[in-house]
């Protein structure tokens, strides 16, 4: 079996993680989104809030999981049998980091990363930047999947 992990903070998920995510179960039998939880870092979204809006944008879609974790990656991939790191890229920057991580996990373990490209118009949105246009009153709907919208 194919299973493979997508971690991340989702802090909120965007459309850019939701086009790795619909990308990446054609290649996997199964896919983990995993929401690292980090103790040191703040975070706009709940932990609840952040796993509402995946479980709801993929609640048609069985091969996707989504659970929560702690401690290194590699080590939860081992505790959950999971053989890929699943990344997305969004520019070179992303990737010399991501190679960075990849090549400290292959070189701990036996799991191997795999990247995907974010589709061309997405590579802009970043959860960030959805954080900074949400601070400041704007419209984040169009950077978002619905489930990530507030509803007055």
């Amino acid at each position: 079996m194919r299973r493979a992990i997508f971690p991340g903070s989702f802090d909120p998920l965007t459309l850019g993680h939701s086009d790795i995510i619909k990308r990446g179960i054609t290649l996997f039998d199964e896919l983990y989104i995993a929401i690292g939880i980090n103790a040191d870092k703040k975070y706009m979204f709940s932990l609840e809030e952040r796993k509402r809006f995946i479980q709801e944008a993929f609640k048609d879609e069985p091969k996707i999981k989504v659970v929560t974790y702690k401690g290194l990656t590699i080590d939860f991939c081992k505790e959950i049998k999971a053989n890929f790191i699943l990344r997305g890229l969004r520019n070179p920057g992303d990737f010399e980091f991501e190679k960075a991580i990849a090549h400290t996990n292959r070189h701990l373990s036996e799991i191997e990363t795999v990247f995907l490209l974010t589709s061309s118009g997405k590579s802009y949105i970043s959860s960030s930047i959805v954080r900074d246009v949400i601070r400041n009153g704007g419209d984040y709907s169009v950077l978002v999947p619905e489930t990530v919208v507030f509803k007055p």
